[in-house]
């Protein structure tokens, strides 16, 4: 009887409430569990993404680091040729200041040769007397300075295998005259395969290569033909007429379109025949 009394005395607003309490605590452990879930979707997609940055990062830094990487190489062979470039022109100069420095003793040495040579002509005038012999140390003199002249004007000249100058243009051949060791015919063809007359030789001009400074003649020498095949400008040709000691030598002095300019070069006449 006690414990029905009890259960009688119980108010009855208490069951609605308790159910409320469960319904909120269940929609409470609910909306925890639903935001515990946007959370973890939140880091993972967070996560994601700073994982992305980072690689993106990364690429992008390495990128950066080769394109410095080349950036750096190609200073490296700029600076590179920029040495090779100016030790060459170290070296040029270098070159030009020797070239001056020798030029300059070759002027200072004439010099001090023709300083000597007047001193000494000055000299030896003043211990003469007699006007013939001032006149035959001038004559000395002038002599000397012909020989010196012509030392030099044949320095310049190139020598043929058979020891003859060889005249490379006009003035040369002028000089060569002045020696009057041989007799020198000028000549100028002005188109191929068309014989010319040069002293007692005919010229044919067979063909010519500006470019190469080369050319073919046929010469007919004593009723004899012979051909001559790409031959170089100031390059001799030798060859013997008969009862001839010396042979005659034939230069091309320059090759231009159809044409050629040369000499030729003919032993004096007592020297073209033999003795008896």
């Amino acid at each position: 009887m006690t414990d029905e009394r009890v259960a009688e005395g119980t108010p009855t607003w208490l069951i609605p409430v308790a159910i409320l309490l469960g319904i909120v605590a269940v929609a409470g452990l609910g909306i925890g569990w639903s935001a515990s879930g946007r959370a973890h979707d939140t880091q993972q997609a967070l996560t994601t993404e700073i994982k992305t940055t980072r690689e993106g990062f990364t690429h992008d830094l390495g990128a950066l680091q080769q394109r410095l990487a080349e950036t750096e190489k190609t200073n490296g062979e700029l600076q590179s040729d920029l040495g090779v470039v100016t030790k060459h022109l170290r070296l040029t100069q270098g070159e030009l200041k020797k070239a001056r420095q020798e030029a300059a003793q070759i002027r200072e040495e004439n010099a001090q040769q023709l300083a000597a040579m007047d001193t000494a002509v000055k000299g030896e005038l003043a211990t003469k007397a007699s006007s013939e012999e001032v006149k035959a140390v001038s004559g000395e003199v002038s002599g000397v300075r012909t020989d010196l002249d012509t030392t030099k004007q044949n320095l310049q000249m190139a020598k043929s295998e058979m020891g003859t100058l060889i005249a490379r243009n006009h003035e040369q051949i002028e000089q060569l005259r002045r020696l009057g060791e041989r007799d020198y015919i000028e000549f100028t063809i002005q188109s191929r395969h068309a014989p010319q007359k040069v002293g007692n030789v005919t010229v044919e001009l067979r063909g010519v290569s500006p470019k190469k400074n080369q050319f073919t003649l046929a010469l007919v020498v004593d009723d004899l033909r012979v051909e001559k095949r790409n031959r170089t400008v100031n390059e001799p040709i030798f060859f013997y007429t008969k009862g001839a000691r010396q042979p005659l030598e034939l230069v091309i002095n320059q090759v231009g379109k159809n044409k050629v300019v040369g000499y030729l070069s003919i032993p004096k006449a007592n020297q073209t025949t033999a003795g008896s």
